[in-house]
């Protein structure tokens, strides 16, 4: 394409943020590995998606840039962080990587907004609305962490509980209208 629309700054970020989403996909994978070494079958493959999720993240990066005239600078991705202590430490981890994330994409979108790029800035709302959802999905991995796992009598039976009441009808057969 011979009409670049972004402008070099915002190249430059757009591309920082596609090896930041190749990085992320770095960080679920070395996790979800430890996660199925450990016998967290359940665990890693939920990291093994939100993997899968990254790289999306990453290749919606590469299209975008190339849609708007860009170029792709692809870089080297550091090598994932050390594997968790546990799968608290883990969730708490990913949470801060979410967070980190999160705040990057805001640079972006503040860019845009400064440059007046709308179509940065409604691309990179799509990220904001993506980060709101993973940082309460983690969050709410940890509550069910801290409940299953805490050294308190009966959290096993209360994290049950709360799975069936998420499967749960909303509604009640009252006595009259029970069939006999």
């Amino acid at each position: 394409m011979e009409n670049k629309r972004i402008s070099s700054k915002m190249e430059k970020m757009l591309n920082e943020q596609m090896t930041r989403e190749a990085y992320q996909a770095q960080v679920y994978l070395s996790y979800g590995c430890w996660a199925e070494e450990n016998s967290f079958v359940g665990v890693s493959q939920f990291l093994y998606k939100h993997m899968q999720e990254e790289r999306e993240h990453m290749f919606k990066f590469v299209k975008y840039i190339l849609d708007r005239g860009g170029s792709i600078n692809v870089d080297s991705i550091k090598a994932a962080p050390k594997s968790p202590k546990d799968i608290g430490d883990c969730l708490q981890k990913i949470l801060k990587h979410e967070i980190d994330n999160s705040n990057e994409i805001d640079k972006i979108v503040n860019l845009a907004h400064e440059e007046k790029d709308w179509a940065t800035f409604n691309f990179g709302q799509w990220f904001v609305k993506e980060q709101i959802e993973e940082e309460t999905l983690i969050n709410e991995l940890i509550d069910k962490y801290t409940l299953a796992s805490k050294e308190t009598k009966d959290n096993a039976n209360l994290y049950e509980m709360d799975k069936d009441l998420a499967k749960a009808s909303q509604e009640a057969t009252i006595p009259r209208e029970e069939q006999i």
